[in-house]
């Protein structure tokens, strides 16, 4: 199914547009509310989100919309749905850590086709579509390649894993992961969106999270495939939007089978 008329177009003017909303609270003290579900929200979460929201009912006033922020509107269960996280990673923002991002999907069918992963103060932006290169533009960063690839890993013993916290992991979730832990050469901890971006450039081979929401893995997933590797749950199945909140992502989708037996609750340590 080919994306419809000017999709691309959209998604770069909704990064651009919550680019503007962002940045100039990064930094400046902006006040922290706590959502109900006791996680972090700024104005500049919210800005950003309606900016995104004004240019898709402008532009695709059919399509449904699934936000962060401000939840569902229109046909979220049609043909054709947006998915948006305004800033995925507010506690780097609000605390100054230049690794949140924006993201940005379009859903067919509940499938995610394409996706935008958008560094605001860095000015890095992954585009993936589905069935595409996955495609980096560096800001003001050094340029290593404008479409990009993971890098081959097939020994899950010689993976860098990567977690943004150990907070997210709660029973049995924490002991799932100790399975991967321990079988993967070296954790680091932190990155949120921004990580799956690295797994992309191939300085990351390994992220398992869980507690995920639809728009916070909708984006990632044509990034990921695009540049050659793979996302799924932790027992390998593809995303939905009804998934578990699992997301397993392999830059070298030969690693994905160790990868999900390590997370298996019988494969796990301690």
């Amino acid at each position: 199914m080919p994306l419809p008329p000017d999709a691309l177009a959209t998604a770069r003017a909704c990064a651009d547009v919550a680019r503007a909303a962002v940045l100039p609270h990064f930094r400046r003290g902006v006040t922290v509310d706590d959502k109900s579900d006791e996680s972090p929200v700024t104005l500049a979460d919210r800005s950003a989100e309606q900016a995104i929201r004004d240019i898709l009912s402008t532009r695709h006033p059919r399509h449904g919309v699934l936000g962060e922020e401000f939840g569902r509107s229109g046909m979220t269960e049609g043909e054709w749905c947006w998915v948006v996280d305004p800033i995925d990673g507010t506690r780097s923002f609000i605390t100054g850590r230049p690794s949140f991002t924006t993201l940005i999907a379009l859903l067919h069918e509940g499938r995610p086709v394409l996706g935008v992963i958008d560094q605001p103060v860095t000015g890095e932006r992954w585009i993936g579509v589905e069935g595409e290169a996955t495609r980096y533009e560096a800001g003001c960063l050094p340029l290593p390649a404008p479409v990009v690839r993971t890098r081959p890993c097939p020994d899950l013993a010689e993976a860098e894993l990567s977690c943004t916290s150990p907070d997210m992991l709660a029973p049995p979730s924490d002991r799932r992961f100790s399975g991967l832990k321990h079988a993967a050469r070296r954790t680091s901890w932190g990155g949120d969106a921004y990580a799956y971006g690295l797994l992309a450039l191939g300085q990351i081979d390994l992220i398992a999270e869980c507690s995920m929401k639809p728009w916070d893995w909708a984006a990632l997933v044509p990034v990921v495939t695009g540049a050659g590797g793979v996302i799924t749950d932790w027992a390998g199945d593809p995303l939905r939007l009804d998934s578990d909140g699992t997301v397993l992502a392999c830059g070298d989708p030969a690693m994905l089978h160790a990868a999900v037996r390590a997370l298996s609750p019988t494969e796990t340590i301690g």
